[in-house]
């Protein structure tokens, strides 16, 4: 699938719009500063690791800005990554199951993973979704409604 299937189809509405979370750029962050405040005494060494980090950096801000979770009544487009691109659109009538996971730090800052399980066999994972708990109630309000199921409640 390509940029293109991720228009709408024709009566399609966007239901819910996920981004990945700010915490993307924690990692390369901290390289950054670490391999900066170590310059004076590690020398070079510092100066590569503060490179990788800004690297990191770069790499991290692009696939933050690339990446998108749009719900819509029909079915769910994701588009993540930057160097390894992952595009799906998933119709909500195959999704057989979504799955949250938030690690410690996730539950505090509000960032987790969230894997759709789809076509009986097919697994999906998107990591590092901004408000996952919210993303996970649309897409199972959205899945009652599009199977003609009352959405559940809580």
């Amino acid at each position: 699938m390509d940029h293109n299937d991720m228009k709408l189809f024709e009566n399609e509405r966007v239901i819910y719009h996920a981004r990945l979370h700010w915490a993307l750029f924690l990692g390369p962050a901290m390289l950054l500063l670490f391999g900066g405040l170590s310059i004076p005494t590690k020398g070079h060494a510092a100066a590569i690791m503060s490179g990788l980090g800004l690297l990191w950096g770069i790499l991290s801000y692009k696939t933050f800005s690339d990446s998108s979770i749009r719900l819509t009544d029909k079915r769910i487009l994701v588009r993540v990554g930057t160097v390894i691109r992952k595009i799906y659109g998933i119709a909500l009538t195959d999704i057989a199951f979504v799955d949250l996971r938030q690690p410690s730090l996730g539950v505090i800052l509000n960032f987790g993973n969230v894997t759709i399980i789809h076509g009986q066999k097919f697994k999906s994972s998107f990591k590092m979704v901004a408000s996952p708990a919210e993303l996970a109630t649309k897409i199972k309000e959205q899945m009652a409604t599009a199977k003609g199921d009352t959405p559940p409640k809580g």
